[in-house]
């Protein structure tokens, strides 16, 4: 009890009662208060305005999801397949996160010293509790751990929804909820392990990744071209017409990607410091840039700038700017944004043709490949001559951009391996593609009895 409050007690009972109780708490604050006191000071007390902030960036980020991504996913796909695209973001975002305060959050972030998994300790967030504490960037600062846990699921369950784009419009409803099952137990959390966790085999490397390129975009970009490429192609590719059915619905989906994308990047920061302010600018003006660079790019090369062009950009921006958004300065990241889009272009409009693969929404052309960019060159541009933040102490930048590629190569060979067995075991208990005729008839009504438009 402090002299404020004790004085505040006085008052309302009068002097009287004061008197009486006077000698009982002046032995309270001879006792109780300095055991308190140094109870206090031994607990980190986690700081108000950076909960808050964590708070609002973990929300952006699953509107990021839903709606944000299924919707730009469903624009894309053909009218009788749009709600089938929606109901897999939305089942797998919520079967992912009952996974990650089953398990996914102790198999990641459980505290084991293993350089590939965090252990069990954490299992159905065993130890956690709305007084226990997670550890900031900043030495002596710590948020509620509650709000680290459901921040770092946001994570978990948007990158598996990722993968939908790439096999979307043919796979079955049960397949794809199994495989992204399996895939964030054997690859994601492995990977998110590696990289962030103080114990993992990336992080130890020093492989540099503020917000997920290596542990997002590349997991979910290689999954995703194995995916096209295993479920197989769509009945009718490059015969019928598979057009985006709502330019209009993805613009919508993108525009909210870009938004919660804030919570994605300054959120990694996990408080609310000039880091996250960084991250925010860059995620502007990288995102930016990638935009005005796509529509140049398709000006000099189709004759017109398009809005499924405009929407790629986009996208791409986020992508290359995500391993470096606290890592590079503002004039990086825009030179990151100039140079993903025509990368990113070239592969969804020649590569993907030239080898005939089905990535229905350019998982891997834009994800993988903008993923592995930016991962890349946030060895360069972290350079502290070019605007970054710098390396730790002894490394030159060829060094750290060969610890880039690495990490990159590391990620490329899990994933695919991890996802190349997980796709054959699902096809092997459920079958992979539904039936020819349900894939005619639409997904919307083959798989889930309803339609998302009525004539």
């Amino acid at each position: 009890m402090t002299s404020h409050t004790f004085s505040t007690t006085l008052g309302r009972f009068g002097a009287a009662t004061a008197a009486f109780l006077a000698p009982v708490v002046a032995f309270a604050q001879d006792t109780a208060v300095p055991a308190v006191a140094e109870t206090a000071a031994a607990l980190p007390v986690p700081d108000k305005g950076d909960t808050a902030f964590m708070f609002v960036s973990t929300i952006l980020v699953l509107f990021m999801l839903i709606p944000g991504l299924a919707l730009f996913y469903g624009g894309l796909v053909r009218t009788k397949n749009m709600l089938s695209v929606l109901m897999q973001c939305t089942v797998i975002g919520a079967t992912v996160m009952l996974i990650w305060v089953t398990y996914g959050y102790s198999f990641a972030f459980g505290g084991s010293e293993s350089a590939y998994w965090g252990g069990t300790a954490k299992m159905f967030l065993s130890g956690v509790t709305k007084d226990s504490t997670a550890a900031t960037f900043s030495a002596g600062v710590v948020i509620p751990e509650y709000i680290f846990v459901v921040f770092q699921m946001t994570f978990a369950a948007i990158t598996p929804a990722l993968i939908v784009g790439a096999f979307a419009e043919r796979i079955k409803f049960s397949a794809a909820v199994l495989f992204c099952a399996l895939w964030v137990t054997f690859v994601y959390f492995p990977v998110a392990h590696m990289v962030w966790d103080a114990n993992g085999l990336l992080f130890k490397m020093g492989a540099l990744d503020f917000a997920g390129g290596t542990v997002v975009h590349i997991n979910a970009g290689v999954a995703g071209l194995l995916g096209a490429i295993m479920v197989g192609k769509r009945t009718g590719f490059g015969k019928d017409m598979m057009a985006p059915h709502s330019m209009t619905l993805t613009m919508v989906g993108a525009s909210m990607l870009w938004v919660g994308w804030f919570g994605f990047n300054a959120g990694s920061n996990l408080e609310a410091s000039g880091g996250a302010m960084l991250a925010t600018v860059n995620t502007f003006v990288a995102t930016a840039a990638a935009i005005v660079s796509w529509s140049i790019v398709e000006t000099f090369t189709r004759g017109k700038a398009s809005m499924l062009g405009g929407a790629s950009g986009m996208v791409a921006g986020l992508v290359a700017v995500t391993p470096a958004a606290g890592i590079v300065g503002p004039m990086g990241a825009i030179v990151l944004g100039l140079v993903v889009s025509p990368l990113c272009y070239f592969f969804v409009s020649v590569v993907k043709n030239k080898f005939g693969y089905d990535d229905t929404a350019d998982v891997f052309g834009v994800h993988c490949v903008g993923g592995i960019f930016g991962a890349i060159a946030t060895g360069v541009f972290a350079s502290a001559s070019l605007g970054g933040i710098g390396y730790a102490e002894g490394i030159t930048m060829g060094a750290q951009v060969v610890t880039q590629i690495k990490a990159v190569g590391i990620t490329i060979i899990w994933c695919g391996i991890g996802s190349a067995i997980l796709y054959k075991l699902v096809d092997v208990i459920v079958g992979l593609r539904v039936p020819v005729e349900a894939e005619r008839e639409g997904l919307d009504l083959a798989s889930h009895g309803e339609a998302a438009y009525h004539s």
